[in-house]
Protein backbone atom coordinates (compact mmCIF):
# COMPACT_ATOMS: atom_id res chain seq x y z
CA UNK A 1 0.00 0.00 0.00
CA UNK A 2 1.19 3.56 -0.80
CA UNK A 3 1.13 6.32 1.72
CA UNK A 4 -0.28 8.23 -0.82
CA UNK A 5 -2.61 7.90 -4.02
CA UNK A 6 -4.85 10.15 -6.70
CA UNK A 7 -7.90 8.18 -7.32
CA UNK A 8 -7.15 9.29 -11.30
CA UNK A 9 -4.44 7.24 -10.80
CA UNK A 10 -5.92 4.28 -9.66
CA UNK A 11 -8.77 4.14 -11.97
CA UNK A 12 -6.04 4.47 -15.00
CA UNK A 13 -4.32 1.94 -13.93
CA UNK A 14 -7.34 -0.47 -13.40
CA UNK A 15 -8.43 0.36 -16.54
CA UNK A 16 -4.70 -0.09 -18.19
CA UNK A 17 -4.57 -3.64 -16.65
CA UNK A 18 -7.86 -4.61 -17.86
CA UNK A 19 -7.13 -3.72 -21.37
CA UNK A 20 -3.98 -5.54 -21.39
CA UNK A 21 -5.58 -8.27 -20.07
CA UNK A 22 -9.33 -9.67 -20.38
CA UNK A 23 -9.44 -6.90 -23.40
CA UNK A 24 -6.93 -7.61 -25.56
CA UNK A 25 -8.45 -10.11 -27.66
CA UNK A 26 -11.77 -7.75 -28.32
CA UNK A 27 -10.07 -4.36 -28.74
CA UNK A 28 -6.83 -4.93 -30.17
CA UNK A 29 -5.57 -1.68 -31.86
CA UNK A 30 -8.20 0.32 -29.37
CA UNK A 31 -6.51 -0.48 -26.13
CA UNK A 32 -3.84 2.87 -26.91
CA UNK A 33 -6.74 5.40 -28.04
CA UNK A 34 -8.54 4.31 -25.02
CA UNK A 35 -5.96 4.81 -22.85
CA UNK A 36 -5.47 7.95 -24.43
CA UNK A 37 -9.10 9.10 -24.27
CA UNK A 38 -9.50 8.04 -20.12
CA UNK A 39 -6.21 10.10 -19.74
CA UNK A 40 -7.20 13.22 -21.40
CA UNK A 41 -10.94 13.02 -19.37
CA UNK A 42 -9.27 12.72 -16.21
CA UNK A 43 -6.37 15.66 -16.80
CA UNK A 44 -9.85 17.81 -17.79
CA UNK A 45 -11.74 16.33 -14.39
CA UNK A 46 -9.45 17.84 -12.20
CA UNK A 47 -9.87 15.32 -9.79
CA UNK A 48 -8.50 16.14 -6.22
CA UNK A 49 -6.02 14.65 -4.81
CA UNK A 50 -7.07 12.02 -1.93
CA UNK A 51 -4.24 11.36 0.58
CA UNK A 52 -4.97 7.88 1.65
CA UNK A 53 -1.89 7.29 4.67
CA UNK A 54 -2.95 3.73 5.66
CA UNK A 55 0.24 2.62 5.80
CA UNK A 56 3.92 3.45 5.71
CA UNK A 57 7.02 2.18 3.77
CA UNK A 58 9.48 1.98 6.47
CA UNK A 59 11.16 -0.81 5.81
CA UNK A 60 13.40 -2.58 9.11
CA UNK A 61 16.12 -5.10 9.04
CA UNK A 62 17.66 -7.32 11.49
CA UNK A 63 21.03 -6.63 12.53
CA UNK A 64 22.49 -10.42 12.24
CA UNK A 65 25.91 -8.88 13.28
CA UNK A 66 24.27 -9.07 17.13
CA UNK A 67 24.32 -12.90 17.48
CA UNK A 68 27.78 -14.19 15.75
CA UNK A 69 29.06 -14.81 19.31
CA UNK A 70 28.24 -17.26 21.19
CA UNK A 71 29.80 -15.92 24.41
CA UNK A 72 26.89 -13.62 25.58
CA UNK A 73 24.22 -14.97 24.18
CA UNK A 74 23.17 -17.58 26.70
CA UNK A 75 24.89 -16.22 30.06
CA UNK A 76 22.22 -13.27 30.10
CA UNK A 77 19.76 -12.25 27.85
CA UNK A 78 20.97 -11.20 24.75
CA UNK A 79 21.37 -7.41 24.54
CA UNK A 80 21.59 -7.50 20.21
CA UNK A 81 20.68 -4.38 18.63
CA UNK A 82 18.40 -4.06 16.10
CA UNK A 83 18.53 -1.32 13.38
CA UNK A 84 15.19 0.29 11.27
CA UNK A 85 14.22 3.34 9.93
CA UNK A 86 12.02 4.64 12.78
CA UNK A 87 11.14 2.45 15.92
CA UNK A 88 8.11 0.29 15.95
CA UNK A 89 7.13 2.58 18.86
CA UNK A 90 6.57 5.30 16.31
CA UNK A 91 5.22 3.14 13.54
CA UNK A 92 3.00 2.43 16.31
CA UNK A 93 1.59 5.76 17.10
CA UNK A 94 0.89 6.92 13.34
CA UNK A 95 -0.52 3.81 12.22
CA UNK A 96 -3.08 4.79 15.80
CA UNK A 97 -3.32 8.01 15.04
CA UNK A 98 -4.27 7.47 11.60
CA UNK A 99 -6.24 4.36 11.63
CA UNK A 100 -9.06 6.14 13.94
CA UNK A 101 -10.16 8.53 10.76
CA UNK A 102 -9.35 5.99 8.44
CA UNK A 103 -13.42 5.25 7.88
CA UNK A 104 -14.18 8.74 8.05
CA UNK A 105 -11.52 9.76 5.30
CA UNK A 106 -12.60 6.81 2.86
CA UNK A 107 -16.29 7.67 2.94
CA UNK A 108 -15.87 11.43 2.28
CA UNK A 109 -13.26 10.73 -0.35
CA UNK A 110 -15.28 8.48 -2.02
CA UNK A 111 -15.90 9.66 -5.92
CA UNK A 112 -18.77 12.28 -5.95
CA UNK A 113 -22.06 11.36 -7.62
CA UNK A 114 -21.27 13.55 -10.59
CA UNK A 115 -18.07 11.99 -11.14
CA UNK A 116 -19.33 8.39 -10.79
CA UNK A 117 -21.88 9.70 -13.44
CA UNK A 118 -19.15 11.10 -15.96
CA UNK A 119 -17.03 7.59 -15.19
CA UNK A 120 -20.03 5.11 -16.03
CA UNK A 121 -21.30 7.57 -19.21
CA UNK A 122 -17.76 7.29 -20.35
CA UNK A 123 -16.54 3.41 -19.77
CA UNK A 124 -19.90 2.80 -22.06
CA UNK A 125 -19.56 4.56 -25.35
CA UNK A 126 -15.66 3.18 -24.73
CA UNK A 127 -16.26 -0.24 -23.44
CA UNK A 128 -19.74 -1.03 -23.48
CA UNK A 129 -22.72 -1.24 -21.40
CA UNK A 130 -21.48 -4.34 -19.24
CA UNK A 131 -17.77 -2.60 -18.59
CA UNK A 132 -17.83 -3.22 -14.48
CA UNK A 133 -14.14 -1.11 -14.10
CA UNK A 134 -16.14 0.94 -11.07
CA UNK A 135 -17.51 -1.64 -9.49
CA UNK A 136 -13.94 -3.09 -9.55
CA UNK A 137 -12.26 -0.24 -7.88
CA UNK A 138 -15.22 0.83 -5.25
CA UNK A 139 -14.63 -2.88 -4.33
CA UNK A 140 -10.86 -2.56 -4.24
CA UNK A 141 -11.79 0.53 -2.22
CA UNK A 142 -13.36 -1.35 0.46
CA UNK A 143 -11.10 -4.33 1.08
CA UNK A 144 -7.94 -1.33 1.23
CA UNK A 145 -10.49 -0.11 4.42
CA UNK A 146 -11.00 -3.41 5.79
CA UNK A 147 -7.65 -4.47 5.74
CA UNK A 148 -7.07 -1.29 7.82
CA UNK A 149 -9.23 -2.05 9.99
CA UNK A 150 -7.96 -5.54 10.68
CA UNK A 151 -4.66 -3.97 11.34
CA UNK A 152 -5.14 -2.07 13.51
CA UNK A 153 -7.23 -4.49 16.13
CA UNK A 154 -4.14 -6.86 15.50
CA UNK A 155 -1.49 -3.66 16.73
CA UNK A 156 -4.13 -3.07 19.60
CA UNK A 157 -4.16 -6.72 20.82
CA UNK A 158 -0.37 -6.69 20.41
CA UNK A 159 0.10 -3.85 22.81
CA UNK A 160 -2.75 -5.07 25.26
CA UNK A 161 -0.33 -8.16 25.42
CA UNK A 162 2.79 -6.13 25.81
CA UNK A 163 1.46 -4.28 28.93
CA UNK A 164 -0.26 -6.85 30.23
CA UNK A 165 3.42 -8.95 30.28
CA UNK A 166 2.55 -12.51 29.27
CA UNK A 167 5.41 -13.99 28.18
CA UNK A 168 4.10 -17.10 26.53
CA UNK A 169 1.61 -14.70 24.37
CA UNK A 170 4.36 -12.32 23.33
CA UNK A 171 6.87 -15.33 22.60
CA UNK A 172 3.85 -16.66 20.61
CA UNK A 173 3.22 -13.55 18.69
CA UNK A 174 6.76 -13.19 18.23
CA UNK A 175 7.25 -16.23 16.47
CA UNK A 176 4.00 -15.62 14.59
CA UNK A 177 5.24 -12.55 13.01
CA UNK A 178 8.93 -14.43 12.21
CA UNK A 179 6.64 -16.67 10.43
CA UNK A 180 4.89 -14.82 8.28
CA UNK A 181 8.41 -12.31 7.47
CA UNK A 182 7.19 -9.51 9.41
CA UNK A 183 10.28 -7.52 10.74
CA UNK A 184 8.95 -5.18 11.97
CA UNK A 185 6.23 -6.37 14.35
CA UNK A 186 9.31 -9.38 15.30
CA UNK A 187 12.00 -6.41 16.12
CA UNK A 188 9.35 -4.79 18.33
CA UNK A 189 8.40 -7.74 20.05
CA UNK A 190 11.74 -8.61 20.58
CA UNK A 191 12.83 -5.59 21.57
CA UNK A 192 9.97 -5.91 24.69
CA UNK A 193 11.12 -9.84 25.19
CA UNK A 194 14.52 -8.89 26.17
CA UNK A 195 12.86 -7.20 29.15
CA UNK A 196 10.62 -10.16 30.57
CA UNK A 197 13.18 -12.66 29.98
CA UNK A 198 15.66 -13.74 31.87
CA UNK A 199 18.37 -16.66 32.69
CA UNK A 200 17.93 -16.79 36.44
CA UNK A 201 14.22 -16.03 36.63
CA UNK A 202 11.02 -18.08 36.85
CA UNK A 203 10.92 -21.25 34.75
CA UNK A 204 9.56 -19.46 32.23
CA UNK A 205 12.07 -16.64 32.13
CA UNK A 206 14.60 -18.89 31.49
CA UNK A 207 12.82 -20.97 28.78
CA UNK A 208 11.70 -17.40 27.34
CA UNK A 209 15.57 -16.51 27.18
CA UNK A 210 16.65 -19.49 25.02
CA UNK A 211 13.39 -19.40 22.61
CA UNK A 212 14.05 -15.67 22.24
CA UNK A 213 17.56 -16.47 21.27
CA UNK A 214 16.00 -19.26 18.82
CA UNK A 215 14.36 -16.26 16.94
CA UNK A 216 17.00 -14.22 16.94
CA UNK A 217 19.58 -17.15 15.07
CA UNK A 218 16.61 -18.05 13.03
CA UNK A 219 16.49 -14.41 11.30
CA UNK A 220 20.43 -13.90 11.50
CA UNK A 221 20.91 -17.78 10.45
CA UNK A 222 23.31 -18.34 13.16
CA UNK A 223 21.80 -21.37 14.67
CA UNK A 224 24.13 -23.85 13.63
CA UNK A 225 26.85 -22.39 14.78
CA UNK A 226 25.28 -21.81 18.55
CA UNK A 227 24.89 -25.15 18.28
CA UNK A 228 28.13 -26.60 17.07
CA UNK A 229 29.69 -23.84 19.69
CA UNK A 230 27.67 -25.93 22.88
CA UNK A 231 28.15 -29.37 21.48
CA UNK A 232 32.00 -28.62 21.68
CA UNK A 233 31.90 -27.15 24.99
CA UNK A 234 30.46 -30.83 26.72
CA UNK A 235 33.29 -33.43 27.31
CA UNK A 236 35.92 -34.35 28.47
CA UNK A 237 36.52 -31.63 31.23
CA UNK A 238 34.47 -30.68 34.11
CA UNK A 239 31.34 -30.04 31.86
CA UNK A 240 30.46 -33.29 32.23
CA UNK A 241 29.09 -32.30 35.34
CA UNK A 242 26.41 -30.63 33.49
CA UNK A 243 25.19 -33.90 32.10
CA UNK A 244 25.62 -35.86 35.06
CA UNK A 245 23.93 -32.99 36.82
CA UNK A 246 20.48 -32.99 34.80
CA UNK A 247 20.79 -37.19 35.23
CA UNK A 248 20.48 -36.82 39.38
CA UNK A 249 18.22 -33.53 39.15
CA UNK A 250 15.59 -35.28 36.91
CA UNK A 251 14.68 -38.76 36.43
CA UNK A 252 14.07 -38.76 32.86
CA UNK A 253 17.39 -40.29 31.65
CA UNK A 254 16.99 -42.42 34.50
CA UNK A 255 13.82 -43.76 33.66
CA UNK A 256 14.67 -44.41 30.16
CA UNK A 257 18.03 -46.41 30.83
CA UNK A 258 16.07 -48.56 33.36
CA UNK A 259 13.00 -49.10 30.99
CA UNK A 260 15.50 -50.28 27.82
CA UNK A 261 17.81 -52.24 31.09
CA UNK A 262 14.63 -53.90 32.54
CA UNK A 263 13.36 -54.94 28.66
CA UNK A 264 16.87 -56.14 27.99
CA UNK A 265 17.49 -58.24 31.61
CA UNK A 266 13.91 -59.66 30.56
CA UNK A 267 14.60 -61.20 27.71
CA UNK A 268 18.05 -62.14 28.29
CA UNK A 269 17.62 -64.01 31.65
CA UNK A 270 18.29 -67.60 30.16
CA UNK A 271 21.27 -66.33 28.06
CA UNK A 272 24.72 -67.38 29.27
CA UNK A 273 26.42 -65.32 26.15
CA UNK A 274 25.04 -61.43 25.67
CA UNK A 275 26.04 -58.58 23.08
CA UNK A 276 24.68 -54.98 23.48
CA UNK A 277 25.02 -52.78 20.30
CA UNK A 278 24.49 -49.32 22.08
CA UNK A 279 24.08 -47.24 19.15
CA UNK A 280 25.00 -43.94 21.05
CA UNK A 281 26.69 -45.01 24.24
CA UNK A 282 27.71 -41.30 25.41
CA UNK A 283 29.63 -41.74 28.96
CA UNK A 284 28.37 -45.39 29.28
CA UNK A 285 26.63 -44.77 32.50
CA UNK A 286 23.60 -46.63 31.48
CA UNK A 287 25.19 -50.07 31.67
CA UNK A 288 26.75 -49.50 35.45
CA UNK A 289 23.25 -50.69 36.92
CA UNK A 290 22.98 -53.37 34.23
CA UNK A 291 26.24 -55.32 35.05
CA UNK A 292 25.67 -55.65 38.36
CA UNK A 293 21.98 -57.16 38.13
CA UNK A 294 23.29 -59.13 35.76
CA UNK A 295 26.47 -60.47 38.21
CA UNK A 296 23.88 -61.18 40.71
CA UNK A 297 21.77 -63.20 38.32
CA UNK A 298 20.56 -66.35 40.40
CA UNK A 299 21.87 -68.86 37.42
CA UNK A 300 25.42 -67.27 37.23
CA UNK A 301 26.55 -64.10 35.82
CA UNK A 302 26.74 -63.98 31.97
CA UNK A 303 29.66 -63.20 29.79
CA UNK A 304 28.50 -59.77 28.30
CA UNK A 305 29.96 -57.81 24.98
CA UNK A 306 29.33 -54.22 24.60
CA UNK A 307 29.88 -52.50 21.15
CA UNK A 308 29.63 -48.79 21.80
CA UNK A 309 28.76 -46.31 18.91
CA UNK A 310 28.38 -42.73 18.65
CA UNK A 311 27.31 -40.51 15.75
CA UNK A 312 30.02 -39.36 14.10
CA UNK A 313 29.54 -35.71 14.90
CA UNK A 314 28.91 -36.47 18.44
CA UNK A 315 31.14 -34.90 20.93
CA UNK A 316 32.13 -38.50 22.34
CA UNK A 317 33.19 -39.89 19.16
CA UNK A 318 36.27 -37.77 19.63
CA UNK A 319 39.54 -37.61 21.24
CA UNK A 320 39.32 -41.47 22.27
CA UNK A 321 36.37 -40.97 24.36
CA UNK A 322 34.57 -44.58 24.03
CA UNK A 323 38.36 -46.10 25.35
CA UNK A 324 37.57 -43.56 28.22
CA UNK A 325 33.85 -45.34 28.10
CA UNK A 326 35.65 -49.26 28.19
CA UNK A 327 37.68 -48.72 30.54
CA UNK A 328 35.39 -47.61 33.23
CA UNK A 329 32.76 -50.31 32.73
CA UNK A 330 35.71 -53.36 32.30
CA UNK A 331 36.45 -51.85 36.24
CA UNK A 332 33.48 -52.33 36.81
CA UNK A 333 32.72 -55.70 35.56
CA UNK A 334 35.97 -56.59 37.37
CA UNK A 335 35.18 -55.75 40.06
CA UNK A 336 31.77 -58.00 40.07
CA UNK A 337 33.57 -61.02 38.76
CA UNK A 338 31.43 -61.01 35.45
CA UNK A 339 33.11 -62.09 32.12
CA UNK A 340 33.44 -58.45 30.20
CA UNK A 341 34.97 -57.02 26.68
CA UNK A 342 34.09 -53.60 24.97
CA UNK A 343 34.29 -53.22 21.08
CA UNK A 344 33.33 -50.34 19.23
CA UNK A 345 31.67 -49.55 15.73
CA UNK A 346 31.13 -46.91 13.63
CA UNK A 347 27.90 -45.30 11.72
CA UNK A 348 28.86 -44.34 8.40
CA UNK A 349 27.44 -43.51 4.85
CA UNK A 350 24.07 -42.55 3.42
CA UNK A 351 22.68 -46.36 4.37
CA UNK A 352 23.77 -45.82 7.98
CA UNK A 353 25.94 -48.83 7.84
CA UNK A 354 27.78 -50.36 10.87
CA UNK A 355 31.93 -50.06 10.19
CA UNK A 356 33.72 -52.86 12.09
CA UNK A 357 30.74 -53.81 13.71
CA UNK A 358 31.39 -57.57 14.65
CA UNK A 359 28.72 -60.34 15.29
CA UNK A 360 29.88 -63.51 16.93
CA UNK A 361 27.86 -67.38 16.35
CA UNK A 362 26.23 -68.14 19.98
CA UNK A 363 25.45 -64.41 21.50
CA UNK A 364 22.20 -63.09 22.10
CA UNK A 365 22.14 -59.35 20.48
CA UNK A 366 20.51 -56.79 21.86
CA UNK A 367 20.33 -52.93 20.23
CA UNK A 368 19.86 -50.30 22.05
CA UNK A 369 17.93 -46.74 20.62
CA UNK A 370 19.15 -44.12 23.62
CA UNK A 371 18.05 -40.84 22.75
CA UNK A 372 19.06 -41.04 19.26
CA UNK A 373 17.51 -42.19 16.61
CA UNK A 374 15.51 -38.82 16.38
CA UNK A 375 19.10 -37.41 15.34
CA UNK A 376 19.37 -40.21 12.27
CA UNK A 377 18.17 -38.05 9.08
CA UNK A 378 14.85 -39.36 7.48
CA UNK A 379 12.88 -39.13 3.91
CA UNK A 380 12.42 -35.50 4.78
CA UNK A 381 15.61 -34.31 5.45
CA UNK A 382 17.64 -35.49 2.17
CA UNK A 383 17.53 -38.02 -0.95
CA UNK A 384 18.46 -41.10 1.78
CA UNK A 385 16.46 -41.99 4.46
CA UNK A 386 18.86 -43.33 6.87
CA UNK A 387 16.07 -43.68 9.49
CA UNK A 388 14.24 -46.76 8.25
CA UNK A 389 16.98 -48.04 6.06
CA UNK A 390 19.15 -48.07 9.88
CA UNK A 391 16.16 -50.04 11.40
CA UNK A 392 16.28 -52.36 8.71
CA UNK A 393 19.68 -53.00 8.93
CA UNK A 394 19.19 -53.93 12.91
CA UNK A 395 16.60 -56.28 12.06
CA UNK A 396 18.66 -57.75 9.56
CA UNK A 397 20.91 -58.96 12.46
CA UNK A 398 18.24 -60.58 14.36
CA UNK A 399 18.14 -59.28 17.64
CA UNK A 400 16.28 -60.79 20.13
CA UNK A 401 15.29 -57.51 21.61
CA UNK A 402 15.76 -53.59 20.81
CA UNK A 403 14.93 -51.06 23.19
CA UNK A 404 13.80 -47.37 22.14
CA UNK A 405 13.63 -43.99 24.47
CA UNK A 406 12.99 -40.86 23.24
CA UNK A 407 11.19 -37.92 24.05
CA UNK A 408 7.94 -37.46 23.08
CA UNK A 409 7.98 -34.42 21.28
CA UNK A 410 6.88 -33.35 17.70
CA UNK A 411 9.58 -31.72 15.35
CA UNK A 412 10.62 -33.41 12.80
CA UNK A 413 7.84 -32.70 9.66
CA UNK A 414 6.22 -29.96 11.55
CA UNK A 415 6.30 -26.25 9.97
CA UNK A 416 8.12 -23.35 11.81
CA UNK A 417 5.06 -22.18 13.96
CA UNK A 418 3.67 -25.34 14.42
CA UNK A 419 7.21 -26.69 15.60
CA UNK A 420 8.05 -23.20 18.03
CA UNK A 421 3.96 -23.67 19.70
CA UNK A 422 5.24 -27.43 20.32
CA UNK A 423 8.65 -27.21 21.51
CA UNK A 424 7.30 -24.36 24.03
CA UNK A 425 4.60 -26.43 25.77
CA UNK A 426 7.43 -29.32 26.23
CA UNK A 427 10.41 -27.64 27.22
CA UNK A 428 8.07 -25.40 29.78
CA UNK A 429 7.32 -28.52 31.61
CA UNK A 430 11.05 -29.77 31.65
CA UNK A 431 12.16 -26.05 33.31
CA UNK A 432 9.13 -26.53 35.66
CA UNK A 433 10.52 -30.02 36.67
CA UNK A 434 13.90 -28.50 36.77
CA UNK A 435 12.76 -26.06 38.99
CA UNK A 436 11.05 -28.24 41.37
CA UNK A 437 14.61 -29.74 41.93
CA UNK A 438 17.43 -27.36 41.51
CA UNK A 439 17.53 -23.63 43.28
CA UNK A 440 17.61 -21.10 41.26
CA UNK A 441 20.29 -19.72 43.05
CA UNK A 442 22.30 -23.03 42.37
CA UNK A 443 25.53 -21.90 40.33
CA UNK A 444 25.60 -24.90 37.85
CA UNK A 445 21.79 -24.71 36.99
CA UNK A 446 22.39 -22.08 34.05
CA UNK A 447 25.38 -23.96 32.22
CA UNK A 448 23.53 -26.97 32.92
CA UNK A 449 20.22 -25.74 30.93
CA UNK A 450 22.58 -23.95 28.69
CA UNK A 451 24.44 -26.86 27.64
CA UNK A 452 21.92 -29.73 28.06
CA UNK A 453 18.73 -27.85 26.96
CA UNK A 454 19.58 -24.72 25.81
CA UNK A 455 21.63 -25.80 22.29
CA UNK A 456 18.73 -28.34 21.48
CA UNK A 457 16.63 -25.19 21.89
CA UNK A 458 17.88 -23.27 19.41
CA UNK A 459 18.77 -26.11 16.94
CA UNK A 460 15.05 -26.84 16.33
CA UNK A 461 13.85 -23.18 16.04
CA UNK A 462 16.56 -21.45 14.20
CA UNK A 463 17.68 -24.05 11.71
CA UNK A 464 16.10 -25.79 8.72
CA UNK A 465 17.16 -28.76 6.42
CA UNK A 466 20.26 -30.51 7.35
CA UNK A 467 21.34 -28.51 9.48
CA UNK A 468 18.31 -28.99 11.84
CA UNK A 469 19.05 -32.20 13.52
CA UNK A 470 16.72 -32.23 16.80
CA UNK A 471 14.03 -34.30 14.66
CA UNK A 472 11.86 -35.71 17.38
CA UNK A 473 8.97 -37.80 16.34
CA UNK A 474 5.86 -39.02 19.03
CA UNK A 475 5.36 -42.84 19.33
CA UNK A 476 2.92 -43.48 16.74
CA UNK A 477 5.07 -42.94 14.18
CA UNK A 478 8.29 -44.66 15.85
CA UNK A 479 5.64 -47.53 16.05
CA UNK A 480 4.65 -47.36 12.11
CA UNK A 481 8.53 -47.32 11.33
CA UNK A 482 9.29 -50.27 13.49
CA UNK A 483 6.18 -51.93 12.14
CA UNK A 484 7.57 -50.89 8.61
CA UNK A 485 10.84 -52.81 9.42
CA UNK A 486 9.68 -56.06 10.52
CA UNK A 487 9.47 -55.40 14.13
CA UNK A 488 6.81 -56.65 16.65
CA UNK A 489 5.85 -55.15 20.25
CA UNK A 490 7.94 -56.62 23.10
CA UNK A 491 6.12 -55.27 26.10
CA UNK A 492 7.93 -53.87 29.02
CA UNK A 493 7.15 -56.60 32.19
CA UNK A 494 5.22 -55.08 35.27
CA UNK A 495 8.53 -55.87 37.07
CA UNK A 496 9.78 -52.47 35.29
CA UNK A 497 7.00 -50.87 35.94
CA UNK A 498 7.24 -51.46 39.49
CA UNK A 499 10.98 -50.48 39.50
CA UNK A 500 10.31 -47.28 37.41
CA UNK A 501 7.26 -46.27 40.38
CA UNK A 502 9.97 -46.84 43.18
CA UNK A 503 12.34 -44.82 41.25
CA UNK A 504 9.67 -41.98 41.28
CA UNK A 505 9.34 -42.23 44.62
CA UNK A 506 12.37 -40.01 45.26
CA UNK A 507 10.87 -37.43 43.03
CA UNK A 508 8.26 -34.57 43.25
CA UNK A 509 4.38 -36.01 42.95
CA UNK A 510 3.86 -34.14 39.90
CA UNK A 511 6.00 -36.83 37.95
CA UNK A 512 3.53 -39.22 35.92
CA UNK A 513 4.09 -42.54 35.11
CA UNK A 514 1.37 -44.71 32.82
CA UNK A 515 1.87 -47.72 30.95
CA UNK A 516 0.04 -48.11 27.25
CA UNK A 517 -0.34 -51.34 25.11
CA UNK A 518 3.30 -52.57 26.20
CA UNK A 519 4.98 -48.80 26.53
CA UNK A 520 5.83 -46.62 29.59
CA UNK A 521 5.38 -42.75 29.26
CA UNK A 522 7.00 -40.54 32.05
CA UNK A 523 5.66 -36.75 32.17
CA UNK A 524 5.62 -33.70 34.60
CA UNK A 525 2.12 -33.59 35.70
CA UNK A 526 -0.25 -33.84 32.26
CA UNK A 527 2.25 -33.74 30.03
CA UNK A 528 4.43 -36.80 28.54
CA UNK A 529 7.95 -36.26 28.65
CA UNK A 530 9.61 -39.40 27.66
CA UNK A 531 8.46 -42.93 26.29
CA UNK A 532 10.28 -46.20 26.65
CA UNK A 533 9.18 -49.78 24.72
CA UNK A 534 10.43 -52.74 23.29
CA UNK A 535 10.79 -54.54 19.84
CA UNK A 536 11.71 -57.95 18.80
Amino acid sequence: MRKSTEVGEDYASMTESQTSTGLRGSHGSRDKSILMMESAFMRQSKIPDHNLSLDTSENCTLDSSCVTGSGTLYGCPSSSSFSSIGSPSSQLVRQSSSSSNNVKDLTVNEPSDDLRYKLRELETVMLGPNSDILDTYESNFKVKSDHVSTETEHWKLLMEMVSRRSLKEVLIACAKAVSDNDMLTAEWLMSELRQLVSVSGEPIQRLGAYMLEGLVARLATTGSTIYRTLRCKEPPCSNLSYMHLLYEVCPYFKFGYMSANGAIAEAMKDEDRIHIIDCQIAQGSQWLSLIQALAARPSGAPRIRITGINEPSSTYARGGWLDIVGTRLSRLAESCNIPFEFTTATMIGPEAELKDLVLRPGEALAVNFPFMLHHVPDETNGVWNQRDGLLRLVKSLSPKVVTLVEQELDTNTAAFLPRFLETLDYYAAIFDSIDVTLPRDHKERINLEQHCLARDLVNIIACEGTARVERHEVLGKWRSRFLMAGFRPYPLSPLVNATIKELLGNYCEHYKLEERDGTLYLGWMNRALVIACAWH
